[in-house]
């Protein structure tokens, strides 16, 4: 299987996805590298592990629906099977959701439900929160919403600090996503509702 990274910046969660495949942790091909920012870093880390990169400016877009078209001939051009967002702070449209349903992967730092959103970990900390983690969850039409497919949990400490606790998130989400995007490639994971099945 060939899958694509969606991404809109610095790309640790790519890079470890690119060791990864290296390591044959995860054994799909990746074919792609997508962001809607020119500038970013992601870019740079694909180019350097030979992966292909395409950049698709949003400004040049009058609707959400058009950018995600444009996205999506991409993806077919390079005959792409499932998506894995990392970092990619635009939110699909149900057209794109559609298109792909059932294989788009997203990486979220808190155990969803709880502190859904762009700011989840320092939401989590300022709240006062005694636990937090990381959630592997497919994409449907709701942001921060579809089945759970893998979830750990991160203990805050009382001498933590938003910085140290950032960390310790990170290092989970770069365990944590390559795992569940092997089980996905293998054809391990089956929706029934909310609930994922693994076989």
């Amino acid at each position: 299987m060939r899958f694509a990274v969606l991404a809109s910046g610095n790309g640790t969660n790519l890079q470890a996805i690119i060791s990864a495949v290296k390591s044959k942790k995860i054994k799909a091909q990746l074919g792609l590298v997508v962001s809607d920012k020119k500038k970013a870093y992601v870019l740079t880390r694909a180019l350097k592990a030979g992966i292909p990169v395409t950049v698709v400016d949003p400004k040049k877009f009058k609707t959400r629906e058009a950018f995600d078209k444009a996205v999506i001939r991409e993806l077919k051009d390079f005959k792409i099977d499932f998506i894995v967002l990392a970092g990619y702070m635009r939110i699909l449209s149900p057209y794109f959701v559609k298109a792909y349903k059932g294989k788009i992967l997203n990486i979220h730092p808190a155990l969803l439900p709880s502190f859904k959103g762009a700011h989840a970990i320092k939401d989590a900390f300022d709240y006062g929160a005694k636990l937090t983690g990381v959630t592997v969850h497919f994409v449907d039409e709701k942001v921060d919403h579809g089945p759970i497919i893998l979830q750990e949990p991160v203990i805050i400490r009382p001498q933590d600090t938003l910085k140290t606790l950032e960390s310790r998130i990170h290092k989970l989400e770069h365990k944590l996503y390559p795992k569940a995007i092997q089980l996905f490639s293998q054809g391990r994971l089956k929706i029934f509702g909310r609930k994922i099945i693994l076989r």
